[in-house]
């Protein structure tokens, strides 16, 4: 069967070379393709030359993650298309094997959630030995640093929204294809190891680019797919002002600027507008969420 790995990557030449040479141990060149898409970063430009048998599509000035992501997937030939972020590899047994045969039991299913294991370890083993023992089940998300969709089902949808840069962009897919009638299944099973510091990641703290972001993508989420979003966008608003911007300067003001923001780019966002079904909005809320990892 053929399989597309598709990749967006922008400053972390490093940890894509990483997961590249991871891939190719797997992978049978003869039915499997690699895409790389380079968001506006010329560091990672300097390793092409490295992978000749990767199919790279170098974007000159960034456009951000899901843009890209949407401009990538076009290019892609694969019965079933994998996504993975560049710090991001596979480490299960028979990988690859497992998601054709979950997708040859069920034809109904259209994405396939992977169990994430967040850490840096000396090797696949170690990785594995942190991954949880966990039932598979129907949810209503994805992660893209672990993911798969049959290409059939994603040339229904929209794809990777374009009026989204950064964060949010799986929620958006992620209902599109519960509004066609798939399933999107998390699957505990298939893993992968993505290689994020967990403990820097917590000494970090607040992540204010990360919180603008979400809350504009969030109030955008509810414009373009709600059949009436007014009370949503309300909650959503009121939530993140009490959690949020009333504690702490440097929120408030994204939270204003993020307002603004959602006021002067409506008429942009309106013309992607799509409502989907209103039982698939209660369905998205009946179904068990992902159990993300820590």
């Amino acid at each position: 069967m053929q399989i597309s790995f598709l990749i967006v990557t922008k400053n972390r030449a490093e940890a894509l070379a990483f997961t590249l040479n991871k891939l190719k141990l797997m992978l049978d060149l003869s039915i499997h393709e690699v895409l790389v898409g380079v968001d506006g970063c010329k560091e990672t430009e300097a390793i092409i030359q490295d992978f000749n048998w990767v199919n790279w599509t170098v974007i000159e000035e960034s456009i951000s993650a899901s843009p890209a992501r949407n401009l990538l997937y076009k290019k892609a030939i694969g019965e079933i298309f994998i996504g993975l972020d560049d710090d991001a590899h596979p480490i299960s047994t028979d990988f690859i094997k497992r998601i054709e045969e979950s997708y040859s039991e069920n034809e109904n299913l259209g994405i396939i959630a992977f169990q994430e294991v967040r850490g840096i370890f000396k090797s696949d083993t170690e990785a594995l030995e942190q991954s949880q023992s966990r039932e598979a089940y129907l949810t209503n998300d994805f992660v893209g640093c672990g993911f798969s969709i049959k290409k059939t089902v994603y040339n229904k949808t929209e794809g990777f929204p374009v009026w989204i840069d950064i964060y949010g962009e799986e929620p958006a897919l992620a209902l599109e294809v519960l509004n066609l009638d798939y399933t999107i299944l998390y699957e505990p099973e298939i893993k992968v190891n993505h290689r994020v510091d967990v403990e820097k990641r917590k000494l970090q703290g607040r992540n204010y680019f990360r919180f603008e972001k979400q809350l504009q993508n969030t109030l955008r989420y509810f414009l373009v797919y709600y059949p009436n979003p007014i009370l949503s966008i309300l909650k959503a608003l009121l939530h993140n002002f009490k959690k949020y911007a009333i504690v702490d300067w440097n929120y408030f003001k994204s939270f204003i600027k993020v307002c603004f923001l959602i006021i002067f780019k409506l008429p942009k966002i309106l013309k992607y507008r799509k409502p989907v079904k209103k039982d698939i909005i209660k369905l998205k809320q009946e179904l068990k969420p992902l159990n993300y990892s820590a």
